[in-house]
């Protein structure tokens, strides 16, 4: 499996520095300054190396190193959720908890692969929880607003973030230690959907998909990734 996981990475790193080499040529050919898709696209590629180094560092310490990284961006995500959303001084306990307590105890969920509790903690226990938390304070001002907020916002950056992980305790028969290539498929997928719904985008990119949410996204790119 080790062989499978470094031809992998071989080939991303081939990927990567085409995709470098083709951005440093545009660059120096384009008139300065640069435009701002130039811009755009050489952020974009050194975001993927990032991506593919932690990954591989991740991926040479097996189930460990993805759950732990994976727990790093779940903090990360949930950090930025919750800069957005409405808070008050009451709530102050209810997010120590999500980063203190809700984090950990889920991924140490996954570490230890006890699946009967990792699915229902939090859209159960900690759905359940933390409205009560919050009304213990007695401030209502926008009570359901914030609440579902906080929600959410586990449900999305840490529930939803922690099933890749996860994927490394399934037992899919003929696919025994090969879980690591499951995670792989999945980043792949995922970060070339996104590579090519940008390309298509940009270069057949007229009819607007859902401009008051995200003015850049187009049919073409949508139908492209």
């Amino acid at each position: 499996m080790r062989h499978e996981i470094s031809i992998l990475i071989i080939g991303l790193f081939v990927v990567l520095t085409t995709a470098s080499a083709t951005a440093a040529v545009l660059s120096a050919r384009a008139p300065k300054p640069l435009s701002a898709t130039l811009t755009n696209l050489t952020q974009r590629i050194n975001a993927w190396w990032v991506m593919v180094a932690l990954m591989t560092v991740a991926f040479f310490f097996g189930r460990y190193g993805m759950t732990i990284l994976f727990a790093l961006i779940s903090f990360a995500a949930l950090r930025e959720f919750v800069t957005l959303t409405h808070s008050r001084r009451s709530d102050h306990w209810v997010l120590l908890g999500m980063f203190g307590i809700v984090i950990p105890f889920q991924y140490w969920l996954v570490w230890t692969a006890w699946y009967g509790l990792f699915v229902i903690f939090i859209p159960v226990y900690c759905f359940l929880l933390m409205p009560a938390i919050t009304a213990l304070h007695g401030d209502t001002e926008r009570f359901l607003e914030r609440v579902s907020a906080q929600q959410w916002a586990i449900m999305i950056a840490v529930y939803c973030v922690s099933h890749v992980p996860a994927l490394l305790t399934l037992n899919v028969p003929g696919f025994e230690g090969r879980n690591l290539l499951l995670v792989a498929f999945l980043i792949i997928v995922v970060q070339g959907s996104d590579v090519l719904q940008y390309i298509f985008g940009k270069l057949f990119g007229k009819h607007r998909f859902s401009p008051k949410v995200s003015p850049s996204k187009t049919w073409e790119g949508l139908i492209g990734g």
